[in-house]
């Protein structure tokens, strides 16, 4: 929320003038006299002698704000398969908002819906977008109701370029949206402190704050409201819908490999593993990441079939057994054809140390196997991570931030949804000491740094993997990776108390306990601030 305060005297002096310095033409379009651009803008729709269109922007493509929102049936399957079909439309998708689930408002008898925003371009001119849409929400079983009332699926153009319209069919900027957090919230998130084009400036200018659209949230309620009035983030996974702000989640670790720094060789046999994650389960873990390939430093490299040959006899195994139950399974992997064969064989989500660097195809594979993605900060490979080069930081905070976010793109550029990306500072992972303790204080400035490009990244789960690191062991004079347990707890506290809400660890029930405190001070804390 601070940030957006912060913000708003350098927003409003920014935006003062903006209409002024970016030359608009008004158009008063009577369908006789029309201008050849409006003429094919408006060719799919009868417009009255009192509609008006303010053009800021006479380019073939326009950058467009599109929010959804679903509460009939199958909601996450309703707004990804309304994504596939704008994409399939021609619709450039470039960014998406957090998910929230939302009470639902004027009509509230009703179930709760899921809300989000994307930013795309198109060649289609407004009306014809509006058509297109009209079409999707269709296609997808949506009737005439009652107004506001349940729907399968809506579709609505908040902006479109710079241009202010208003016809019979089409109100741009969405004339109800300055009253609905559940619309300017996803809407927000799709922009950055940092305003990163013109059109994204015009959409500011457009509202009636000198603050620009911050400031419409901030009265709105801005961050401090996300998690109460009706309205928290989520991440789809398989059937469920998880708000991971309940409370810090611990995942543990299970490597099926022979040369694993911590535990190589210990659970590569299926009873082994099993067991391990029996207790790893009945010592509180709500997720179990399971890895066949290690990722230590000069580690040897396996081929995927080598990779998937270690993994599926141990994967078929723990699915079956009754303690999985309401518990989520990892994969961690770098390769696409793994990642695929553990998601068909029951693995909820897929675990990239490389974030796509290492086979970029796994992009493409996890956008369509629609499962969340940790996208994991790492420069080079296990064999090259720690060389002199990828240990040079100036800033290790902003330069992983920065890193991330370009990770990041890439993967919502493939079709994952920012919505389903866990980020991961990725720990031990080319850092030396002083850097990682640096990662471990900063997560707060990674955050605010990702949030200069985008407040949904900024707002993405964070996964810390601290776990029995080698810093850890150098720090305490601890050679064996087992007896740094203890400092591994002092690392996750570290870590949640600054924003973690996954930790990664091999031993449950010492981490647990540090997160159930943890979790404790910062409701606390936030009682204290309201």
């Amino acid at each position: 929320m601070g940030i957006f305060k912060h913000m708003l005297p350098i927003i409003k002096h920014g935006f003062q003038g903006f209409v002024l310095s970016h030359t608009s033409t008004e158009l008063s379009l009577k369908p006789p006299l029309c201008p050849s651009y409006s003429a094919k803008i408006f060719s799919s729709c009868s417009l009255s002698s009192e509609s008006s269109v303010k053009i800021h922007s006479l380019k073939q493509d326009q950058e467009v704000v599109i929010a959804l929102g679903s509460n009939v049936g199958d909601r996450v399957g309703n707004i990804n398969e309304s994504l596939h079909l704008m994409k399939k439309s021609g619709i450039q998708i470039t960014r998406h908002g957090c998910l929230y689930e939302t009470e639902p408002a004027y009509v509230t008898d009703q179930p709760l819906f899921l809300n989000s925003a994307i930013r795309a371009t198109t060649e289609l001119g407004p009306h014809e977008l509006l058509k297109l849409l009209k079409q999707i929400e269709k296609d997808l079983g949506r009737t005439k109701g009652i107004r506001y009332g349940p729907r399968p699926i809506d579709l609505d153009i908040l902006f479109y370029g710079a241009s202010e319209i208003n016809s019979e069919d089409l109100t741009v900027p969405h004339e109800r949206m300055w009253e609905r957090p559940f619309v300017v919230a996803p809407l927000i998130d799709l922009l950055g402190s940092s305003i990163d084009t013109d059109t994204a400036a015009s959409w500011h200018s457009l509202t009636k704050y000198n603050g620009g659209l911050f400031e419409l949230w901030e009265k709105l309620g801005g961050e401090s409201s996300i998690g109460k009035n009706g309205m928290r983030r989520v991440l789809p996974i398989g059937n469920s819908i998880w708000d991971w702000s309940k409370k810090t989640h611990v995942m543990g670790v299970l490597n099926v490999t022979p040369d694993s720094f911590s535990d190589g060789g210990k659970f590569h046999e299926v009873e082994a593993a099993v067991s391990q994650v029996k207790l790893l389960i009945s010592e509180g873990a709500d997720i179990i990441d399971i890895g066949a390939q290690s990722t230590r430093p000069f580690a040897s490299k396996l081929s995927p079939n080598e990779e998937i040959q270690r993994l599926i006899p141990v994967l078929d195994a723990i699915v079956q057994i009754p303690e999985m139950e309401g518990k989520l399974l990892s994969v961690d992997t770098f390769y696409a054809e793994v990642a695929s064969e553990a998601v068909k064989r029951g693995a909820h989500i897929v675990n990239d140390v490389s974030g796509g660097k290492l086979d970029p195809e796994i992009l493409r594979v996890v956008a369509e196997l629609g499962v969340p993605y940790v996208v994991m900060h790492m420069r080079g490979n296990p064999s090259t991570m720690q060389s002199d080069k990828n240990l040079h930081y100036d800033d290790v905070c902003k330069e992983v931030a920065s890193e991330l976010y370009d990770q990041v793109r890439e993967a919502e550029l493939s079709g994952i949804p920012l919505w389903r990306i866990i980020i991961d500072p990725g720990i031990g992972f080319s850092k030396k000491l002083e850097q990682n303790l640096e990662i471990l204080m900063g997560l707060s400035s990674i955050r605010r740094e990702l949030g200069r490009n985008s407040f949904a990244a900024s707002h993405a789960p964070i996964l810390l993997g601290p776990s029995r690191k080698r810093f850890l062991g150098e720090i305490c004079g601890r050679s064996d990776p087992v007896e740094r347990d203890p400092a591994t707890i002092a690392a996750v506290t570290a870590g949640i108390l600054g924003g973690a809400n996954i930790i990664r660890v091999h031993n449950a029930k010492g981490s647990l306990d540090a997160a159930k405190v943890c979790d404790a001070i910062l409701k606390q804390r936030e009682k204290s601030l309201f």
